[in-house]
């Protein structure tokens, strides 16, 4: 079977989780099929050729790299107010992708297209293949959720236009096209909601768990830092940081003043880097490997309350072996059950975030019986090995059966 694997963004070296989901796809199709790799590259030198993507028993047969397009110009934002395409769509259009998808869908006969998200929708109009999206999050929820709490009443505005087009666009592809892959089974139960008809399987975000098992030289003594990791240009992630940063954490502060909060991210926007400012608070910017700041970790915090999807970093810090506080919104789609193997905390109540943090400080037991049984949930259920199967045996299901 000959699988187009067409991408906004450059799956390798994995710095988010929308790359590690794109990236452990990717190598679960090129372990069960020939893959030409189609994508938007990262202005960096590390371009990856299909033998060096780790981890492929068989590499892609084909990777095309085209120059990812300016995004958010003047102009683009005027098109995504007045015209059919919202924003999202046009950050991501290109001459030069228009081409390098033509040239392959005219050189190759390709059994099926996978489609990394709707923001490349439009280089697959009139083309008779069938396609299979892979949804990271509902954009629409994302984007709407951002509109009602934004305070800008320029931007709120601006982002109900763009989530209303969204949602029309969304209810096209899952009527027309052949199927669809979600991270949770909230996300497929709503959009069965907009589609009744509409192909939906889940499969999971997931984590390398012998990669992220933490060190056996880790010391229970040393464990004083709270963690929050993500992508700091990320909006969700920025307005997370910002907010724990100044609602929550000068009440841990007050009552904890060993501990340490260490937000470890890529590109932190200036308002994350500014809160180093902050007794207590260290902002690393972009590090080369997440792994060495769970080590000394007490708890990973999730303080988010915007976006959409399920998130990659709950499963790291739990395969980790890390106590994980999350809000509700940054547990969402997770089957995780509060105070067995992950702990819940309101965005903005002192209380929830300080108790917790304090018996964790207090009593390394609790700290203990959550990791473990954490760990017995990703090993069981969210391990990318397993979850590279179900994707594989998703595909055999709806008839793609030259899948080997």
């Amino acid at each position: 079977m000959r699988i187009l694997f067409l991408s906004p963004r450059q799956c390798w070296p994995v710095r988010s989780g929308a790359m590690a989901r794109e990236y452990y796809f990717l190598r679960a199709l090129c372990n069960c099929a020939q893959v030409d790799y189609t994508y938007f590259a990262e202005p960096t030198p590390q371009q990856p050729s299909g033998a060096e993507l780790p981890d492929c028993r068989n590499a892609c047969h084909a990777v095309m790299a085209v120059p990812k397009p300016p995004a958010y110009s003047t102009r683009q934002k005027i098109r995504g107010a007045l015209g059919k395409w919202p924003l999202p769509i046009l950050n991501y259009m290109s001459p030069l992708m228009i081409d390098a998808v033509r040239k392959l869908l005219h050189a190759n006969r390709y059994d099926m297209i996978h489609v990394e998200g709707i923001h490349m929708v439009r280089y697959l109009q009139g083309v008779d293949i069938p396609r299979v999206y892979n949804w990271h999050n509902i954009e629409s929820e994302a984007i709407r959720r951002f509109a009602d709490s934004v305070e800008s009443r320029t931007k709120s505005w601006y982002a109900h236009i763009t989530a209303d087009k969204m949602e029309r666009l969304e209810h096209q592809i899952l009527s027309k096209d052949f199927g669809h892959v979600v991270c949770s089974e909230r996300e497929r139960k709503q959009l069965l909601v907009v589609e009744p008809r509409a192909t939906i399987a889940v499969v999971e975000n997931g984590v390398d768990a012998e990669r992220f098992a933490r060190s056996p030289t880790s010391t229970q003594d040393k464990l004083r830092d709270l963690v929050f990791v993500g992508n700091m240009n990320y909006y969700p992630n920025i307005e997370a940081a910002v907010s724990f940063a100044t609602n929550i954490w000068p009440s841990v502060r007050s009552r904890m003043k060993e501990l340490r909060l260490v937000i470890v991210g890529a590109n932190p926007a200036t308002a994350v880097k500014n809160l180093s400012n902050t007794p207590g608070i260290t902002v690393t910017g972009t590090v080369p490997d997440v792994r060495p700041f769970y080590e000394n970790a007490l708890a990973a915090i999730v303080p988010l309350r915007l976006g959409g999807g399920t998130r990659l970093k709950i499963l790291e810090a739990m395969a980790a072996g890390v106590p994980v506080i999350s809000t509700p919104l940054g547990a969402e789609g997770l089957d995780v059950i509060a105070n067995t193997n992950i702990l819940i905390a309101h965005p903005d109540d002192e209380a929830s975030w300080v108790n917790p943090i304090s018996e964790l400080l207090a009593t390394r037991e609790l700290g203990a019986s959550l990791a473990d049984k954490a760990l017995q949930l990703i090993k069981a259920r969210y391990d990318w090995e397993i979850l590279g199967q179900k994707l594989s045996q998703t595909y055999r299901a709806w008839g793609l059966n030259d899948m080997v």
